[in-house]
C-alpha cells in the first residue's frame, strides 16, 4: 500500500485526485486541509509527519488571489514559498517523496514558442514570485521531489475560470473577454491522473515537469468555447489586456513544453478542447 498525503485536500485539484484515487485500491490517501493542517505552521506539519508513515505527500496548497497578491505579499509568500520549506524539510528529514504543483506563472511571457522546464523563470509579480521561490526552496531543501508546473486550471470544482464564465451567463447578454494573453487551460481531472500516474511509477527522475493540456488558445477563445459546448447564448467582445487593467501583470504567453512529462510518465496530453467536453458530460450528468 502506498501511502499519500494531500495537503490542500478542499480544493479543486484535491477534489479531482479523491475522484481518480477511487479507483486505485493500492492507495491509502489522506486528503488535509485548513486548519486540521496547514503548511505554514511547521510544528502542526512535524506532528503529522511523526504520527504518520508516509510514501508521498502531494502539495496542492496555494495562495492563488493574483491580483490581491500585490496587497497581500507576505501571505502570499507564507503560504507560496515558506509553506513548500517547511513542507520539503519535513519530507527530506521522514525520506517522504514531494510532488508540488506550481504554476505558469513563474514565467514572464515573452516568448512566443512552448516554455521547456529549463528556461529561466522571471515573473512579473508576487504571486508569480511566490511561487517561484517555494519551487526553490524545494530544490534546496530536499532531492526527491517532482515540481509539477501547470496553467489555466479549472474543473467542476472551486472556484475558477469556466465557472465565473457560467455564472455570468446567468445574469449578462454580453461580457468582454481578454484576447491577447495565450495559454493552454488545463482540465485539473488529466492534472490529477498524471500526478497519480507519477506515484504509480515509483520514479526517480526528479526535477520541475510541465503538463498542460495541449493546445495555445486566448482567454477570449476559452470563453466563446465554454458558452458554445454549455450551450449559453451571450455575445462575447475581444479587448486587449491594456483595456481590461489588473493589480498583477499575467504573463502574454505562457504555453507549456509538455515533452518532458509525456516521455518520463507516458502521460496523455488531452486537447482542451476534448477536456472541457468531458466536463460538460459530467456536468449534464450530474
Amino acid at each position: 500500500m502506498i501511502k499519500i498525503l494531500v495537503i490542500g485536500g478542499n480544493g479543486q485539484l484535491a477534489q479531482c485526485l479523491k475522484d481518480v484515487v477511487k479507483h486505485q485500491g493500492e492507495l491509502d490517501v489522506d486528503f488535509q486541509d485548513l486548519p486540521d493542517l496547514d503548511i505554514t505552521n511547521k510544528q502542526q506539519l512535524e506532528s503529522y509527519f511523526s504520527n504518520n508513515e508516509l510514501d508521498y505527500s502531494i502539495n496542492c496548497a496555494a495562495y492563488t488571489a493574483v491580483d490581491l497578491a500585490e496587497e497581500q505579499s507576505d501571505f502570499a509568500y507564507a503560504v507560496n514559498a515558506e509553506g513548500p520549506k517547511n513542507l520539503a524539510e519535513l519530507c527530506q528529514k521522514h525520506q517522504v517523496t514531494l510532488i508540488h504543483i506550481s504554476t505558469d506563472f513563474v514565467l514572464d511571457g515573452q516568448k512566443r514558442t512552448p516554455y521547456l522546464e529549463t528556461e529561466v523563470p522571471n515573473p512579473l509579480g508576487v504571486y508569480g514570485a511566490s511561487k517561484l521561490k517555494g519551487e526553490r526552496n524545494i530544490q534546496e531543501f530536499m532531492e526527491a521531489y517532482f515540481i509539477v508546473r501547470t496553467s489555466w486550471l479549472y474543473s467542476e470544482y472551486g472556484n475558477n475560470f469556466m465557472k465565473t464564465m457560467l455564472k455570468l451567463s446567468e445574469t449578462r447578454e454580453e461580457i468582454s473577454i481578454v484576447s491577447d494573453q495565450i495559454g493552454s487551460p488545463t482540465y485539473a481531472g488529466d492534472l490529477a491522473e498524471a500526478i497519480i500516474k507519477i506515484v504509480l511509477s515509483s520514479s526517480t527522475s526528479y526535477g520541475v515537469y510541465h503538463y498542460s493540456n495541449s493546445g495555445a488558445i486566448s482567454w477570449y477563445d476559452f470563453a466563446v468555447e465554454i458558452f458554445k459546448q454549455f450551450g449559453k447564448t451571450i455575445e462575447v467582445k475581444p479587448i486587449k489586456t491594456k483595456d481590461y487593467p489588473t493589480a498583477a501583470k499575467r504573463p502574454k504567453y505562457s504555453v507549456l513544453d509538455t515533452t518532458k512529462i509525456k516521455n518520463n510518465f507516458y502521460c496523455t496530453i488531452n486537447d482542451w478542447q476534448g477536456s472541457l467536453n468531458k466536463i460538460t458530460q459530467i456536468v449534464a450528468n450530474s
